[in-house]
């Protein structure tokens, strides 16, 4: 690699790490003699120093952007390196950091250089370099650009295993505030063209045995968490609605983090709010497995979650009416319902009702985390919890999980200790 083509990954690699968008895409591909590993687990990740889950080659196209918006490191507007790499010198870093095992996939973004026909078409290319020419049969994750020819977005598709739009900010009226040059209609078509084009290459499929696969992965997006002041009922409400109409694989959160100065934006000595991300997640966890609705997680008048308890047992917290329920008589759907059930352990739980009675003994083998748990189920008609089921007398027991402990945000060496619990 020389030294021109390095100075551009330093570059561009570092303007890439605001992008949270990166997972693996779950896909089973055949690799027909060429260069990759395309298994579902063939995407390499790694802890970034902020925290943050990241691919090991994830890289920017450009950074070079005509868009001026605020809370971007990129904007136009700020006095910055700027670099922009060629198709080929990605394809040579691609194919080289593969042959030396460093990657197994490649995470594509870029800022808006030129024009978004101008960076689409670059995309594309090298797209067909790496698939056509190199026969790289890896993971490949690439952002769709607004305002693109859809026949551009249509040949990505066909190339990348996941694609996906930033839509950044959930509502127009946060758009308008601090990214005036983007527009949720032209946000919104290319998810639009993707989710049409998914649903009818599943289609084909089924009649059709070699028809072509379109993102097989899915589409995602990401919205960026504390940039402006949007609730999180917003943002959830907005979440609820992507998977809705764009049948999104994940959407994404990213704690605002002040890059820029501006009167628009937080201070730059305002801590990202990595907590309330994590909160978001755990929410959209629910939203996508558990068979909750936006507002019942955030009703009107709660516009934000609880930070001291996850939304799952904050929920609980409101339905106390609901519970005990009875583990040997719920059905799935209310088993799903209780702290610390998920959905392997209430399979579980409904497969043995089918055999035998579950015991309590039975409970934590299953995968139940009887500690929550304990205090919202019956067993045998006989209470698991201690004393009276109360809002405080389960808080006295569970107790608040412990916050972040945030250390050096960029700091080598140093990150993010995320102690906050999960679910189920």
């Amino acid at each position: 690699m020389d030294k021109s083509t390095l100075d551009k990954l330093q570059i561009l690699a570092d303007g890439a790490k605001y992008d949270v968008s990166c997972a693996s895409s779950g896909v089973e591909k055949k690799n027909q003699g060429g260069l990759g590993n395309a298994a579902a687990c063939g995407i390499c990740h790694t802890w970034s120093s902020d925290g943050r889950c990241v691919s090991l080659l994830k890289t920017l196209v450009s950074n070079d952007c005509v868009f001026d918006c605020a809370y971007c490191a990129s904007r136009s507007g700020n006095d910055i390196p700027r670099a922009s790499f060629t198709a080929e010198e990605i394809v040579e870093l691609t194919i080289g950091f593969y042959r030396r095992n460093y990657i197994e996939g490649l995470f594509l973004s870029s800022a808006i250089e030129r024009s978004p026909n101008h960076t689409m078409e670059k995309i594309v290319r090298i797209l067909q370099l790496l698939r056509e020419r190199e026969k790289f049969f890896g993971y490949i994750h690439v952002k769709a650009i607004p305002g693109a020819d859809p026949q551009l977005i249509h040949q990505a598709g066909l190339l990348a295993d996941r694609m996906s739009v930033n839509l950044e900010l959930p509502t127009r009226e946060s758009l308008a505030l601090l990214a005036p040059q983007k527009k949720p209609e032209k946000l919104y078509l290319p998810m639009e063209q993707m989710a049409r084009e998914i649903r009818q290459s599943k289609e084909e499929q089924k009649s059709f045995r070699h028809a072509p696969k379109f993102v097989p992965g899915g589409q995602s997006t990401q919205m960026i968490v504390g940039a402006t002041r949007d609730s999180d009922r917003t943002i959830l409400k907005a979440t609820q609605a992507l998977y809705r109409r764009f049948q999104m694989k994940r959407v994404y959160f990213s704690a605002y983090m002040p890059v820029n100065g501006g009167s628009l934006l937080p201070s730059l000595q305002t801590a990202p709010p990595l907590l309330r991300e994590h909160r978001l997640y755990q929410a959209d966890w629910l939203l996508r497995f558990y068979g909750f609705t936006a507002e019942e997680i955030l009703p009107e008048g709660t516009p934000d979650l609880d930070l001291e308890y996850d939304p799952k047992i904050h929920w609980a917290f409101r339905h106390l009416h609901e519970f005990p329920v009875e583990v040997n008589k719920a059905d799935y759907k209310t088993l799903l319902r209780v702290p610390g059930i998920g959905p392997t352990s209430a399979g579980r739980i409904v497969r043995q009702r089918g055999v035998r009675k579950v015991g309590q003994e039975d409970l934590q083998r299953m995968g139940v985390a009887l500690k929550r748990a304990r205090h919202f189920l019956t067993c045998g008609g006989k209470y698991l919890g201690d004393g009276e089921l109360t809002v405080d007398a389960v808080k006295e027991v569970l107790h608040p999980l412990p916050r972040f402990s945030q250390v050096g945000l960029f700091d080598p060496g140093q990150g993010l200790h995320r102690e906050v619990g999960g679910f189920p």
